[in-house]
């Protein structure tokens, strides 16, 4: 044996083998590698489950324990209306598609709030905060509410198979229980994420729709289960395929050939009744006491408890984008549709009342503000009475009255209305509701509620950009002032003449120098009709001007205003166009003369302005052009206006702010320059000129220094 220099052995000339490279040590070393993947894994799950799922940072979750009082079924009598309170929900754009709304609920003294992000409860009398509850990387897809119980569905962002229920005390928001599983809502609506729940049980389903359970709001329990009929499963992710009160829920089918309707007692399940639809469409479902209304694309049709047919109105838009606002009041279904429904009934009757006034609750203008209210006894199925009315985005029902929210107090004016209705006869009351709306923007469908002695109203709003709002208003009665109910108690006096706030040097200064044409038109609703014309639109005549390259005042050439910019204004806004004010076509009578000439014609849209060439293609000039003042409210006190103002700017899409015209604020609506929102103690007027350039501004500017200032 010999000795190297390191002091190891060597026997036969070969070392030993080292140590730990044998058999046994390359056992040792595999051993050493699964138990490292071992201990990996473990740390995984471990943080999986108890560091990324974990409740203590996923939930943000308060709740109350002050007690609330439940409101009596009664609304504000009909009259003036102020702001009680009010707040915003921002509507969060998710992953999925048509989930971005926001809803309201109002419910034992309180008002739930419900949207992708989760669940805010407020006091319905004050609108303080009670109790929320919002998962962060999750998205509530679905919501309920039975008794004492509210019942939330969440799904894990981008991970829809990862899923959880939450049952809630309505009036603490302590979590009762907790389920992740398989089960999901049974046809949870898409635009206000509701799903069909009551007698103390929440509807689920499974994932091929074919079966319906019953599950308790109290402890989460299963406690019944039906099979639907064979060929028939619940729509997924549809629009408003189902509904329900505490004693009966409807759901829709999507069955082999057409939709039907099934009517199921959630307390056991029992099967009501089965009703077929007319087509293979999704329908929108309402229930109501004692009634249910189903649009399928065909026809409205409403039925009793026990599925009879009650009623039907054919035509294939009868309810619009959106299923009818419709309530049950002693006895009667009171529901407003519109006239005809079908698309070329419609158009005819467009153009049958093209140039139509507006008139007053009770008559319908024309275009798609026309409807119809009609009273039918659920009993017989017998209609009582039927109003032309304008086209109600909301109704309500509460001590007998019926409240019906108008997207205009009038097409030329700039509030919403409410319609306060008697259900014996239709006869109504119309006051303005102290904000602009504009039921064309998506993220919360109109909806209205009274209890308490307040009004319920939420609307949806474009700001902020880009994904917009949800405003939440409780309404009550508001002080009586010298004026009618229907101007808000300013009286008829107080209103200027539109055709009297400018004067021929504002139009020279204006560069609208000329021949000109004005023509003036009115405003009526309810009781009232305004003496003065609110909107007066000018033609000018102007064929030998001079090129106009930009504008004349270097503080009119393009810069950056003070204020929000933002997209372009949406459709169906309250904001006249720039070619004058909305829904006043039409060839009318008009006079010529020199500004302050009022007449009595009613307005018609402005010619759109139009250049003229010279005979080598130059641009000289512009042949005829308008503009369109209009008194859009004047309101009982500044404040008041100013509120006004900014439920109108919030409403678009557009919209910067001006301070070198000025009066108290001034905002430049749209898309490009030319229309000026403009507020001068409690008088809003707007201005719509877009030719030549900086025209609104200048007009803006003398129409600021002309209206009366009490302060």
């Amino acid at each position: 044996m010999e000795r190297e220099g390191g002091g190891r052995d060597v026997v036969g000339g070969r070392r030993p083998p080292r140590e730990g490279t044998g058999a046994s040590g390359r056992g040792r070393l595999a051993l050493g590698v699964l138990s490292g993947v071992l201990v990996v894994t473990v740390v995984a799950v471990m943080a999986g489950r108890f560091v990324l799922q974990a409740e203590w940072w996923q939930v943000r979750h308060s709740v109350t324990a002050a007690p609330v009082a439940p409101q009596a079924a009664l609304g504000p009598p009909p009259g003036p209306l102020a702001v009680s309170w009010q707040r915003s929900a921002q509507v969060r754009r998710g992953t999925l598609a048509g989930h971005g709304s926001v809803a309201h609920e109002l419910a034992q003294g309180q008002v739930v709030t419900a949207s992708g992000r989760g669940l805010e409860v407020r006091d319905a009398r004050t609108g303080t905060e009670r109790w929320s509850y919002r998962r962060t990387g999750w998205t509530l897809l679905g919501w309920s509410t039975t008794r004492s119980r509210l019942v939330g569905y969440f799904e894990r962002t981008g991970h829809r198979g990862e899923r959880q229920t939450v049952g809630f005390d309505a009036l603490s928001g302590g979590v009762m229980w907790r389920r992740a599983g398989a089960e999901r809502p049974a046809a949870a609506t898409r635009t206000t994420l509701r799903w069909p729940g009551g007698s103390g049980v929440v509807l689920t389903t499974d994932e091929e729709r074919r079966t319906l359970y019953g599950r308790s709001a109290d402890d989460g329990g299963k406690r019944w289960t039906r099979e639907l009929p064979p060929g028939c499963r619940l729509f997924e992710d549809a629009s408003h395929a189902s509904d329900g009160v505490e004693e009966l829920s409807v759901l829709a089918l999507d069955c082999e050939g057409r939709s039907r309707l099934v009517a199921v007692e959630p307390s056991g399940g029992r099967v009501r009744w089965i009703r077929s639809l007319g087509s293979q469409e999704s329908p929108e479902v309402r229930v109501l006491d004692g009634a249910t209304l189903a649009f399928d694309g065909t026809a409205l049709r409403a039925y009793d408890e026990d599925g009879a047919q009650i009623g039907v109105w054919n035509g294939d838009e009868v309810c619009g984008d959106a299923m009818c606002p419709a309530v049950v009041v002693r006895g009667r279904l009171i529901v407003a549709y519109r006239p005809g429904g079908g698309r070329e009934e419609r158009r005819r009757h467009a153009d049958r009342n093209r140039g139509a006034d507006a008139g007053p609750a009770g008559s319908a203008g024309a275009g798609r503000d026309r409807g119809r209210l009609e009273s039918v006894e659920v009993s017989s199925g017998r209609s009582q009475w039927t109003r032309d009315v304008p086209g109600y985005a909301a109704v309500a029902e509460a001590g007998g009255r019926v409240y019906a929210l108008r997207p205009r107090l009038d097409e030329r004016l700039l509030p919403a209305g409410v319609d306060v209705l008697d259900p014996a006869d239709g006869t109504a009351t119309t006051v303005p509701a102290p904000f602009a709306m504009d039921p064309a923007l998506s993220g919360a469908r109109p909806w209205l509620a009274a209890a308490g002695g307040l009004l319920y109203a939420a609307v949806p709003e474009a700001a902020p950009r880009p994904t917009g709002s949800a405003r939440l208003v409780a309404l009550r009665g508001g002080f009586a002032g010298p004026g009618p109910a229907e101007l808000g108690g300013v009286a008829e006096a107080d209103w200027p003449d539109a055709c009297g706030l400018l004067k021929a040097p504002d139009l020279a200064d204006a560069h609208l120098d000329g021949e000109y044409t004005t023509k003036p038109g009115r405003a009526g609703f309810g009781d009232v009709r305004l003496p003065r014309p609110v909107t007066c639109t000018y033609e000018i005549e102007g064929a030998d001007l001079i090129e106009q390259p930009g504008p004349a005042d270097p503080d009119e050439r393009d810069r950056d205003l003070p204020g929000d910019t933002v997209p372009s204004a949406s459709p169906g806004s309250p904001v006249p166009s720039a070619s004058g004010s909305p829904g006043t076509g039409g060839p009318v009578p008009s006079e010529r003369g020199r500004p302050g000439d009022s007449g009595s014609a009613k307005p018609r849209t402005s010619a759109s302005p139009r250049r003229t060439a010279s005979p080598d293609g130059r641009e000289t000039g512009w042949g005829k052009r308008g503009l369109t003042v209009t008194v859009k409210w004047v309101a009982p006190s500044a404040p008041t206006a100013s509120a006004l103002l900014q439920t109108l700017q919030a409403t678009q899409s557009q919209t910067r702010r001006r301070t070198d015209i000025g009066g108290d604020e001034a905002y430049e609506i749209g898309p490009t320059a030319g229309t000026i929102a403009l507020r001068v103690d409690r008088y809003i007027v707007m201005v719509d000129a877009t030719q030549p350039p900086g025209a609104a501004t200048r007009l803006a500017r003398a129409i600021a220094g002309r209206l009366p200032h009490t302060r």
